[in-house]
């Protein structure tokens, strides 16, 4: 199902960080650290930089790089459809498919690919998560090197040597469809690996599809910017990253360590909803579904955690009754934290925004809102 032409427009018009006609960002200074390194890491591979539009096609998004056609993250569930053949982008690995495309019809021979932008995604409501998150694909293709794990780790150390100097790392195995031998890249946050992104070596069938031939070997590499720059910063809450208030927006103009504000107090309510046995109760999609309720207040909402769950059986028949409960719904106890970074909210304003979530999660016949 596709998203409505309101939710593309409000889409669209949000600001990409990483776009530097749209006004300066630290995020910027980051992707410019990167290219600045691995330029004088590879002074001979040319530098294409793209900055294609948010709205592309399934193919490019899924298809070109590899995704089966059954493969669950194609639902619309987790993706937003602009039509049957368009998507709001998922990653920016969405703009490497043409780019591999011109790279085969064009002369060059070792080129290093920087693709930045916004994405939009379903995700869970916490400080290091957003459905609109602001991605870097780096990725080397060369057919006069020959690139594969050992030039890889050298990616990924130079990686988080320049954006995050003296940072203890690890790589983990993953698999994507665009990769072989793919990695995680985590970084050490206190006493939590916190994942900044994953790599791998470029999957021979992405480049054969693209029109390059078995000369051609290649890294690819995808890191979360607002990870890097809350890293960098020390910034705990990723909401602050989209500030208007200007002492934390001044901020966001350099790579320097951030200098918290005085911190608005948590308005917390718990919510106990009925959901249907086919409801996804995960955070991605509870998360999807309290920002959509939310609409221009839903940086508002900062966490929202399922505390319990308990099925029909499982409820005594006086509780049954007072919710309306039928064979095969659930009864959930959810935790909903409303802290805007800019204000403090009223009682009134709290339970306002309580009850938009309440009724976009609750699929009972009997409403309990409290005053």
């Amino acid at each position: 199902m596709s998203i409505t032409v309101e939710e593309l427009h409000s889409a669209l018009s949000l600001r990409d960080l990483t776009d530097p006609a749209q006004g300066p960002h630290a995020i910027q200074l980051v992707v410019d650290s990167i290219r600045t390194a691995l330029g004088h890491a590879w002074p001979y591979t040319e530098i294409w930089t793209r900055r294609d539009h948010p709205v592309v096609t399934l193919a490019d998004n899924y298809d070109n790089l590899g995704y089966a056609a059954d493969a669950v993250t194609r639902e619309a569930r987790y993706t937003r459809y602009a039509s049957d053949r368009e998507v709001l982008r998922s990653h920016t690995s969405a703009m490497i498919p043409p780019a591999l495309r011109e790279l085969a019809g064009s002369a060059s021979s070792d080129v290093l690919m920087i693709c930045a932008g916004i994405c939009y995604r379903r995700d869970s409501v916490d400080w290091q998560h957003t459905g609109t998150p602001h991605q870097l694909d780096l990725w080397r293709i060369s057919r006069n090197v020959s690139l594969g794990e050992p030039e890889l780790a050298d990616m990924i150390a130079r990686l988080v040597d320049t954006v995050l100097p003296g940072r203890r790392y690890r790589t983990v195995p993953a698999v994507h469809p665009y990769t072989i031998h793919g990695r995680q890249v985590d970084v050490l946050l206190d006493d939590q690996w916190i994942e900044i992104g994953e790599c791998g070596v470029a999957a021979p069938h992405v480049l054969r599809k693209a029109g390059l031939d078995a000369s051609w070997t290649g890294l690819a590499m995808g890191p979360g910017l607002d990870r890097l720059l809350m890293l960098r910063k020390g910034i705990r809450d990723i909401r602050l990253l989209r500030s208007t208030d200007p002492r934390v927006a001044d901020q966001m103009l350099d790579l320097t360590p951030y200098k918290p504000v005085s911190s608005m107090p948590p308005v917390r309510r718990d919510l106990s909803v009925v959901v249907d046995a086919e409801t996804d109760v995960s955070p991605e999609a509870l998360g999807d579904r309290v920002r959509t309720a939310l609409g221009v207040d839903a940086d508002a909402a900062e966490s929202l955690d399922v505390l319990g769950e308990t099925s029909y059986d499982d409820l005594p028949q006086a509780a049954r009754d007072r919710l309306q409960l039928h064979p095969g719904q659930r009864n959930v106890l959810v935790r909903l934290v409303l802290r805007p970074v800019d204000r403090t909210l009223t009682d009134a304003e709290a339970n306002a925004l309580r009850d938009k979530v309440y009724r976009a999660l609750h699929a009972g016949p009997v409403l309990e809102l409290i005053g």
